[in-house]
């Protein structure tokens, strides 16, 4: 782990891969909710985590700490997504894995996610869980317009759409659930750490 000053009151911890971001994540917001270290937000990435309105012992501090357990598959709450396997790609998806499409459904429903972290729209929620082989790359070129609730898949993540908008992952269905209020606290349905099941409507 790897700790770094960014402007005057953020650090960026860079961790080996997700299973250390997992890890830190969970440890960082204990000591948060304990009143051990205080941040305003702690914001992961793939590899990364942002901490927010940190003082400047805040790196010692870290560097310093222990590498935290890492996180059990059971952590986190559990969230059911009705999803209706659909999409475009499905067919496509289930080719490159070499399956049916009705085998490439039964994969997905009896994969466990996890989200590792939201980016690249409010409410968006990278999902880890599937195999490193079970990766499928971006489209090469992203379609204009992805309908809001599409499912796709991206490398080695699973994504929901929360809004329309432009986008390249491999579309194999659709859901209804709404991901993003910002009347709700957190605005985000699935922020990280939140177990996900997909479970054919």
């Amino acid at each position: 782990m790897r700790v770094r000053p960014v402007g005057r009151s953020a650090l960026l911890i860079e961790c080996r891969d997700g299973d250390e971001v997992a890890a830190w994540r969970a440890e960082l917001w204990r000591r948060r909710e304990a009143g051990e270290l205080r941040f305003v937000d702690i914001v992961p990435g793939a590899t990364t985590i942002l901490l927010d309105g940190v003082g400047p012992a805040a790196a010692e501090l870290l560097t310093e700490s222990p590498a935290p357990p890492a996180v059990s598959a059971m952590d986190g709450p559990l969230v059911e997504i009705r999803t209706t396997f659909d999409g475009e790609d499905l067919a496509d998806v289930a080719a490159r894995w070499g399956v049916s499409s009705l085998v490439a459904v039964e994969r997905l429903t009896a994969t466990p996610l996890t989200v590792a972290f939201c980016g690249f729209a409010p409410g968006f929620a990278y999902m880890r869980g599937l195999p490193e082989e079970w990766a499928v790359p971006r489209l090469a070129a992203p379609r204009p317009r992805v309908p809001a609730g599409a499912v796709g898949l991206a490398g080695s993540y699973v994504g929901i759409y929360p809004a329309a908008s432009p986008g390249g992952w491999r579309l194999v269905g659709q859901t209804t659930q709404n991901l993003f209020n910002v009347r709700e606290d957190p605005p985000a349905f699935l922020p990280p750490g939140t177990r996900v099941r997909l479970v054919a409507a």
